[in-house]
Parts: C-alpha cells; sequence; structure tokens
C-alpha cells in the first residue's frame, strides 16, 4: 500500500513531508532521502492513532504530478485492511 506524500521545500532548509489522506502524518528532512526516510516512519507512526481510536483508514488517492509516493510495510497494510474490514 502506497500513500502520496507533498514534499514542499522549508524555509530553513530541506523538505516538510505532509500525506493528504493522513493529514496527522508530518515531518521533515534535510534532503529528499532524509525526508523520505522520515515520511515512511511518520506515517506508521499516524496510522497507529487510527489502530488505537479503532478509526477507518483512508485508502490512498491517486497522486498529483508533484507528489511522491510513500510504502508502506506488508505487515502495516494488511493490519490497515483488516482494520477498516473489522469496522465496516
Amino acid at each position: 500500500m502506497r500513500f502520496p506524500a507533498k514534499f514542499a521545500r522549508a524555509k530553513e532548509g530541506g523538505f516538510v513531508v505532509t500525506f493528504p489522506d493522513i493529514p496527522e502524518a508530518i515531518t521533515q528532512g534535510d534532503n529528499i532521502d532524509d525526508a523520505m526516510h522520515h515520511a515512511a516512519d511518520a506515517l506508521e507512526s499516524a496510522l497507529d492513532f487510527y489502530f488505537e481510536e479503532g478509526w477507518r483508514v483512508p485508502m490512498p488517492s491517486r497522486p498529483k504530478r508533484s507528489q511522491r509516493m510513500v510504502e508502506l510495510p506488508a505487515s502495516v497494510s494488511a493490519k490497515v485492511l483488516l482494520l477498516n474490514e473489522m469496522i465496516r
């Protein structure tokens, strides 16, 4: 499961990463590679709140041209699908 992420240049340098589908996931990095690494961690951490609260996790939207895709580990993707099925 891959979620689109927006990588915006920060005024102080580096990049701020946000996820349109998971607004709780926000992070930053010194460069694109660093930001991508932190993005994966931030996405997983934000999804933990959904799991703990029993909230339905939105499915990934289609990426816009300027967005990058951040992939979840297979175990987290399975957990998302299972949680959403249980809620449904």
